[in-house]
């Protein structure tokens, strides 16, 4: 029984927990998965690598060149995701934090969107069909997160 309790005590504990993390970040603190955020700039995601590394507003940032980390450094507010790095259409949706895959994105007046992309959905096709009324909706629910 004491074991049992254990593990719902823990579980509860880490729950609360990842629901309090406003970024989207792994277990060492870095948003996109490792990719470099200004990679998707030029049209195709690069995964990033440590060694080429800075923190923005408490997420790390990798980058796959020293270029990539100066450019980024000279203006982070032109390449960091929104919404925290979570699903743009989730976020829209229903204000949820969601996962994102870091191949499935769009840039839409200069910004950088992630998408769920996981066992059969891609959520960046329900975003294209009613883009304006998500990204609005998801403004505010970000608002309201952060």
């Amino acid at each position: 029984m004491n074991r049992l309790l254990t593990v719902v005590f823990t579980f509860v504990v880490l729950s609360a927990c990842s629901q309090k993390q406003i970024n989207n970040v792994g277990k060492r603190g870095v948003g996109i998965e490792g990719y470099d955020p200004v990679s998707y700039f030029e049209g195709k995601p690069q995964k990033g690598e440590e060694m080429y590394m800075t923190s923005y507003d408490g997420v790390k940032y990798w980058f796959s060149s020293q270029a990539h980390l100066k450019t980024f450094k000279e203006n982070p507010e032109q390449y960091i995701p929104q919404y925290g790095g979570w699903c743009a259409y989730a976020m829209g949706k229903d204000g949820n934090k969601v996962s994102i895959n870091p191949e499935t994105f769009k840039i839409v007046d200069g910004k950088l969107y992630l998408f769920y992309n996981k066992f059969l959905t891609n959520t960046l096709n329900d975003w294209n069909e009613n883009e304006e009324q998500l990204k609005e909706q998801a403004g505010k629910n970000w608002g309201g997160i952060k």
